[in-house]
Protein backbone atom coordinates (compact mmCIF):
# COMPACT_ATOMS: atom_id res chain seq x y z
CA UNK A 1 0.00 0.00 0.00
CA UNK A 2 1.30 3.44 -0.90
CA UNK A 3 1.43 6.19 1.67
CA UNK A 4 0.41 9.76 0.90
CA UNK A 5 3.24 11.53 -0.87
CA UNK A 6 5.01 8.37 -2.07
CA UNK A 7 5.64 8.08 -5.79
CA UNK A 8 3.58 5.47 -7.62
CA UNK A 9 5.44 2.41 -8.90
CA UNK A 10 5.85 2.06 -12.64
CA UNK A 11 3.03 0.09 -14.25
CA UNK A 12 1.77 -0.85 -17.70
CA UNK A 13 -1.86 -0.52 -18.80
CA UNK A 14 -3.88 -0.84 -21.98
CA UNK A 15 -4.94 2.49 -23.49
CA UNK A 16 -8.34 3.13 -25.07
CA UNK A 17 -6.89 2.47 -28.54
CA UNK A 18 -5.37 -0.89 -27.59
CA UNK A 19 -1.79 0.36 -27.24
CA UNK A 20 0.17 0.06 -24.00
CA UNK A 21 1.07 2.95 -21.72
CA UNK A 22 3.57 2.91 -18.87
CA UNK A 23 3.69 5.41 -16.06
CA UNK A 24 7.39 5.99 -16.76
CA UNK A 25 6.55 7.04 -20.35
CA UNK A 26 4.49 9.90 -18.89
CA UNK A 27 7.22 11.20 -16.59
CA UNK A 28 7.12 14.98 -16.25
CA UNK A 29 3.45 15.18 -17.22
CA UNK A 30 0.37 15.37 -15.04
CA UNK A 31 -1.42 12.01 -14.93
CA UNK A 32 -4.99 11.25 -13.93
CA UNK A 33 -5.81 7.58 -13.54
CA UNK A 34 -9.27 6.24 -12.82
CA UNK A 35 -10.85 2.81 -12.81
CA UNK A 36 -14.24 1.53 -13.85
CA UNK A 37 -14.40 -1.78 -11.94
CA UNK A 38 -17.61 -2.89 -13.62
CA UNK A 39 -16.55 -1.90 -17.14
CA UNK A 40 -15.29 -5.38 -18.02
CA UNK A 41 -18.06 -7.35 -16.32
CA UNK A 42 -21.35 -8.51 -17.84
CA UNK A 43 -24.55 -6.92 -16.72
Amino acid sequence: MLKVGEPAPDFKLAAHDGSSVTLSSLQGRKVLLWFFPKADTPG
